[in-house]
């Protein structure tokens, strides 16, 4: 495997305008991404932005950051058309995309993300944890995850994917995290299908790759990185940084 990781970055986010550029801990939210991703030295780091403010930051920090359309639907075809844009040859064979609003990111998840892809029968690889106690596994906002196997096993096949608690009578129930590695071709292939009815009733575009019948398997890991959607999630991972300090 020959590894990109693309970091897709949108400043017109609708929950929280600006927030790639929000200040955490003296540092634009998305530096402390790409600085994360760039030390795990799992791969080369790419930013996939839709305005020149934010290139502006990951070029000063001698980073790459192409510039893609600001009207393009989703992560996925940002991603899509950062790679195409920064590797029209297709020397990168494997990407991972890396949502923007982790600045809290553990490195560590960047080795665990490609463990799935060693099998030649696995087309994307993501990432699922379990809940504990002091987690509310019921919040829509949390996305679950059903995984075939068994519990003991370390890669699980992801069967389908909620927002509400499933499977039912489960004793425990896996905390999706949205990190994922495409096979390239695969990407090219998922970019292009159709959103499904699934996808928009769960608003979650990985539907659309199980429906079509791509093969999605889990590496189990413990940790969970938190995103930053709305303005008490951003004062959060400042008081996070601070007391990391």
């Amino acid at each position: 495997m020959n590894p990109l990781i693309v970091i897709p970055a949108r400043l017109a986010s609708t929950r929280l305008p600006g927030k790639m550029l929000a200040d955490v801990g003296g540092k634009p939210l998305i530096q402390h991404v790409f600085e994360r991703c760039a030390s795990a030295k799992a791969a080369p780091v790419l930013v996939a932005c839709d305005s020149e403010e934010i290139a502006q930051v990951i070029r000063g920090v001698g980073g790459e950051a192409v510039l893609t359309d600001p009207d393009l639907p989703s992560g996925s075809d940002r991603v899509w058309a950062g790679v195409n844009a920064y590797d029209p040859d297709g020397a990168f064979d494997t990407i991972i995309n890396v949502q923007g609003d982790q600045p809290l990111l553990e490195q560590t998840l960047l080795g665990h993300i490609l463990r799935p892809l060693v099998s030649s029968q696995v087309d994307i690889a993501t990432l699922a944890a379990p809940f504990d106690a002091s987690q509310d596994a019921g919040a829509p906002q949390a996305v679950k995850v059903v995984l075939g196997g068994q519990e003991e096993d370390p890669i699980r096949r992801a069967l389908y994917f909620s927002r509400a608690c499933v499977p039912h009578g489960a004793k425990t129930f896996y905390h999706h995290i949205g990190i994922y590695a495409y096979r390239r071709k695969i990407l090219n292939r998922f970019v292009k299908l159709t959103p499904t009815l699934l996808e928009t009733t769960e608003s979650l575009e990985q539907l659309r790759a199980l429906e079509a019948g791509m093969r999605m398997d889990a590496c189990i890991v413990s940790a969970v990185p938190m995103g930053v959607d709305t303005a008490q999630d951003l004062d959060h991972v400042r008081q996070q940084m601070e007391q990391g300090r």
